[in-house]
């Protein structure tokens, strides 16, 4: 046995599994890990641009920030891969994009952000290197973090809706498509409407060479700025959305297909290559969830010891991918925003649904829970800082007040039995 494949078994890999013929199992492999990347960049890159442009980014900052998180996911899940000999799949943090998508700007525009972003994956990072700042983020209660993420994502869901009256044909199609796809593939449906967007704008809207500009993205380096108001109000949400949402799940996915990797320095790998990525306008780099399952399951071959090929694989996919954001940022820059805001909306239905599903489960948390979404949808915004902040703490008062009641009650009187 070699050093590599020692270390991977002693870090959790489970048992050697059947032995196919090698071509075979390496082209299950290559294709799960195709698929993967094609669904994960396919399925949220209008999110990332829309949250990137929101907080101030021109298209060259925006191209460049979607490309420098590409190539950051994309080398880090080859790098893991390798290392662990595990189907380590990484992914932009899809909820942080959204939660930009909905802010409101800041102070210092985009070189504010760019400091949020560096502090987000610091934080990243320190939970990998310190137990106790990991344990912290897991004591937030869920049932606030589920709200948080759902007042964040409700309004971009809102745009499926907005695009059919707006452009009833385009828009009716659009989710038409999404809605048969996603009946009999749900993985596929976000997939499939991205298509159909494109042939559809393509199809009525003039683009012209002049309109697209230059496809080729150019790194972008971004001289940060550090403000409370944008440390307050992007970086410390950022950080918990990404953390509670994608790489808490990330671990759970590895698990449950029978990988146990130590997850501190998972986190703190993904949040170093998120430094990485910070300085050219990426937000956040973290353990995919959702296509995770696609690396690490039977979907990448039968023998577990394998499977990391595939995620391998999924992350050379998206270098090339991320070598091609200029092209992408060009394109959803010249098509109607409300179309391309459509299928964002589309693709956070789910994550939207599974946000308010955890938020309400439990009654006794319900009215803090309610109270945390209504506060982070309104858009309030106080000193600069947005209202997702606002929202976990108002929930948060309202959650710690009511366990002070509770344990402060009093205790009903001794009863002494006669005698």
């Amino acid at each position: 046995m070699t050093t590599s494949e020692a270390e991977a078994e002693s870090a959790g890999n489970p048992p050697k599994g059947p032995e196919p013929g090698a071509a075979p199992d390496l082209l299950r492999a290559g294709t799960a890990g195709l698929i993967a990347a094609f669904v994960g960049f396919s399925s949220s890159f209008a999110i990332v641009l829309e949250g990137l442009t929101r907080v101030g980014a021109s298209r060259a900052e925006a191209a460049s920030g979607l490309m420098a998180l590409s190539v950051s996911m994309g080398l880090c899940a080859i790098f893991l891969s390798f290392r662990l000999r595990m189907p380590i799949s990484i992914a932009w943090s899809t909820p942080g994009a959204a939660l930009l998508a909905g802010a409101a700007g800041t102070d210092g525009g985009f070189a504010a952000a760019v400091g949020a972003f560096l502090v987000t994956g610091a934080l990243i990072v320190l939970t990998g290197l310190w137990k106790p700042l990991g344990r912290w983020v897991s004591a937030i209660p869920k049932p606030l973090a589920n709200a948080m993420l759902a007042g964040i994502l409700l309004p971009l869901c809102l745009a499926p809706a907005k695009a059919v009256q707006e452009r009833p044909a385009v828009g009716l199609a659009i989710v038409g498509v999404w809605a048969v796809v996603g009946a009999f593939k749900k993985l596929y449906a976000v997939p499939a409407a991205v298509v159909v967007a494109i042939v559809l704008i393509t199809a009525t809207t003039h683009l012209s060479a002049a309109d697209l500009g230059p496809l080729w993205p150019r790194p972008v380096l971004v001289a940060p700025e550090f403000t409370a108001a944008a440390v307050i109000g992007i970086a410390l949400p950022l950080y918990v959305v990404t953390m509670a949402s994608q790489n808490i799940p990330g671990i759970a996915v590895l698990n449950v297909n029978g990988y146990e990797p130590e997850p501190g320095p998972l986190f703190g790998w993904t949040g170093a290559f998120g430094l990485a990525s910070a300085p050219f306008g990426g937000h956040a780099v973290n353990l995919a969830a959702i296509t995770a399952a696609l690396c690490a399951d039977e979907n990448a071959g039968p023998d577990p010891r394998k499977r990391y090929r595939a995620a391998a694989v999924g992350g050379a996919t998206y270098v090339l991918l991320g070598l091609g954001a200029g092209a992408a940022v060009a394109f959803v820059g010249a098509a109607p925003p409300t179309l391309i805001e459509a299928v964002a909306g589309l693709a956070l239905l789910g994550a939207l649904g599974n946000s308010l599903v955890g938020a309400v489960a439990d009654p006794g948390d319900r009215e803090a829970a309610v109270v945390t979404l209504v506060v982070a949808v309104s858009g309030v915004e106080f000193f600069g800082i947005s209202g997702a902040f606002w929202g976990l703490v108002a929930g948060g008062a309202l959650y710690a007040g009511k366990r002070w009641r509770e344990s402060h009650r009093a205790a009903p009187a001794e009863v002494t039995p006669p005698r």
